[in-house]
């Protein structure tokens, strides 16, 4: 037997040993630490360049252990903002303060970064890997191997691969091909959100759980705050301001040059995250609420997982997932669990629901609890 602790040096009848669809963070990160292990990558992105949009921010511990298995830690915490903490308010009092200690601090830097700092780690440890304008047409699972069609500008080819992993996110359209299922789980609410300079100039987030509904706030590097409005009827920049106004009695000061991002909070699970050769891995996998900060670091986290995985596959000659598949799963419904209650806490209420609602609040932020607290919003256990 190969040793596990070694490089995997096999023999192989396939142009790839594994091909990843989508080179979102998740596929970036299973790609490095599939690379690192000396597996023979392809990582297919439908794109031609980079994804800039402002997305997640949040890089939880779990995430960031991750992200140090991958070589690339360094380098976020360089960049990122330190979250000491955050407050969780109402009606203009503050309900619960929490201090994460420093092995639970979360750190903040914008998506677009951390994916620039993981394509670099990919395109250093295997130049050439992430292939650009390369859309995924077809998959077929021939039992040894696994078939893919992909269509790039010279054309459609035909590629195989001992594993084939879809990370190619929420409206997968090969997960819909292969029929695996989207079931939908509990939690679902619309907001809007906007970058803009920041005025409190602390590495606090504030949470304002009012009885209009959810507002909140984050820090990000380079003097700027996110505002987050729960809201489905806000859509412009005048609108997002003078309704985060008259909710909290805090001016945002959001220039109409600065159009919020309107989204709508979602979740959902694959009912199947592995069939044969193909698995599913990131939002492809599991759709988790952006309230709470889950999704990208339990993205990252069972790419973790599906590494160890494909590694053993790869190197023993099997091509067993389930442990993967099942340990995947259960974190991705404890982390929809949570990112449910938390939305739950940002609903609209009024009279003794709201009452109810503040009572809670100011419970978890008690002495006795606020350690247990301040694990769950920083993914204690997944």
């Amino acid at each position: 037997m190969s040793d596990p602790d070694g490089p995997l040096v096999r023999a192989t009848l396939h142009d790839h040993e594994v091909v990843i669809v989508g080179a979102g963070p998740v596929g970036l990160l299973l790609a490095c630490l599939l690379a690192q292990d000396g597996a023979d990558v392809l990582v297919c992105e439908r794109r031609r360049g980079d994804d800039l949009r402002s997305r997640a921010i949040g890089i939880h511990p779990p995430g960031l252990e991750l992200l140090d298995r991958a070589g690339v830690g360094e380098a976020v915490r360089a960049e990122a903002l330190t979250l000491e903490g955050g407050d969780v308010l109402s009606r203009g009092r503050i309900l619960a303060a929490l201090t994460f200690p420093e092995s639970r601090r979360v750190r903040v830097l914008p998506q677009q970064r951390t994916h620039a700092l993981l394509r670099d780690r990919l395109e250093t440890l295997s130049a050439g890997t992430l292939r650009f304008g390369c859309t995924a047409g077809a998959v077929r699972d021939e039992g040894d191997f696994v078939r893919l069609a992909v269509d790039r500008p010279a054309g459609r080819q035909e590629i195989t691969a001992a594993f084939v992993v879809l990370a190619d996110g929420v409206h997968s359209a090969l997960r819909r091909e292969l029929g695996l299922g989207w079931r939908r789980r509990p939690g679902r609410a619309a907001y809007a959100m906007a970058d803009v300079p920041d005025l409190a100039g602390d590495a606090r987030a504030r949470l304002h759980c009012e009885p209009g509904g959810l507002v909140e706030s984050f820090p990000l590097p380079g003097g700027m705050r996110r505002w987050v409005l729960r809201s489905d009827s806000v859509h412009t920049a005048a609108e997002l301001r003078a309704a985060i106004t008259t909710r909290i009695g805090q001016d945002p000061e959001i220039g109409d040059h600065t159009p919020p991002t309107r989204f709508v909070a979602t979740q959902h699970l694959a009912c199947t995250l592995v069939r044969g050769r193909v698995a599913l891995v990131g939002d492809a996998a599991h759709e988790v609420s952006p309230i709470g900060g889950q999704g990208m670091n339990l993205g990252w986290v069972n790419a973790g997982r599906l590494a160890a995985a494909l590694r053993a596959a790869l190197t023993e000659g099997g091509a067993d997932l389930a442990d993967y598949a099942r340990r995947a799963a259960r974190s991705a419904r404890t982390a929809q669990r949570r990112s449910a209650f938390y939305m739950s806490m940002g609903a609209p209420a009024q009279g003794v629901p709201l009452g109810t609602r503040e009572m809670l609040i100011r419970t978890l932020g008690s002495a006795p609890l606020r350690p247990w607290a301040a694990g769950l919003v920083t993914m204690r256990g997944l």
